[in-house]
């Protein structure tokens, strides 16, 4: 029979209820992780994680002392792979979003957590050094959004782009293709849908499949198009125009 590769993991919540609710959950449905540590807050956590080491992290976005962001930047120096949980906040869940993190809404779905687990646990069996969270803690300290990085998903693994090289995406079925201010294109597994809700402005939806990145507005024409800087025409669909052209009062 096989074994089960055990995957070490932390449990970092503030509340003990959570905590125990959280191991509970992992022992029963998720026997491929074994929990070697928990603390309460920003000052258990840290040493605790110098110290244990392990491969996956259950990270409370809100604790007191500090939030998940601060532990990450005091751990850059660590290699491991986060699963964020939030009570829901537009704020936090945009910045994960963004950084295409793992997160859990409390109160936590047993289904939603195996499916982290299983995603992350690829991640640990493939041995992707992929740094997420070095991104986060960037995007997290960075104030200005366009200056931020969004990671993308894509065929072959991941890309990082900052939101200011981006001119434009395009909804392309169940993908996305982005084009890129260089004049390069990528292929994103993602819907159009989830960039109109984690790109802010200066992004703007503009039409069922399109959303542009207002910086790089060459001209507009009252026929209701678009010109950009790229040479590329955009039709401003009627259910956009208002909301397009109120930004350029």
């Amino acid at each position: 029979m096989m074994t089960l590769q055990k995957i070490t993991a932390v449990v970092v919540e503030d509340e003990a209820a959570a905590r125990e609710v959280l191991k509970n959950y992992l022992s029963k449905y998720c026997p491929q992780v074994e929990v070697i540590g928990e603390a309460q807050n920003i000052k258990e956590a840290v040493p605790l994680l110098h110290e244990v080491l392990p491969q996956m992290v259950f990270l409370d976005v809100e604790m007191p002392f500090g939030n998940a962001f601060d532990v990450l930047e005091a751990c850059r120096d660590l290699q491991f792979e986060t699963i964020f949980v939030t009570a829901f906040s537009e704020y936090s869940l945009k910045a994960l979003n963004q950084s295409a993190a793992y997160y859990l809404l409390k109160p936590i779905s047993i289904e939603e957590l195996i499916i982290a687990v299983n995603k992350v646990q690829q991640h640990i069996l493939n041995h992707d050094i992929f740094n997420r969270n070095k991104i986060i803690v960037e995007n997290f300290r960075e104030t200005k959004p366009e200056k931020q990085q969004v990671i993308l998903p894509t065929l072959e693994g991941f890309e990082v782009v900052k939101m200011e090289d981006i001119v434009r995406l395009r909804g392309n079925g169940n993908f996305t293709d982005l084009y890129l201010s260089n004049g390069s294109k990528k292929m994103v597994c993602r819907l159009l849908k989830h960039f109109s809700e984690i790109l802010p402005f200066p992004f703007l939806r503009v039409h069922k499949s399109n959303i542009i990145n207002v910086n790089f507005v060459k001209s507009y024409n009252k026929g209701g198009y678009v010109m950009l800087e790229d040479g590329t025409e955009i039709e401003i669909s009627p259910t956009y125009k208002e909301g397009f052209l109120k930004n350029f009062k």
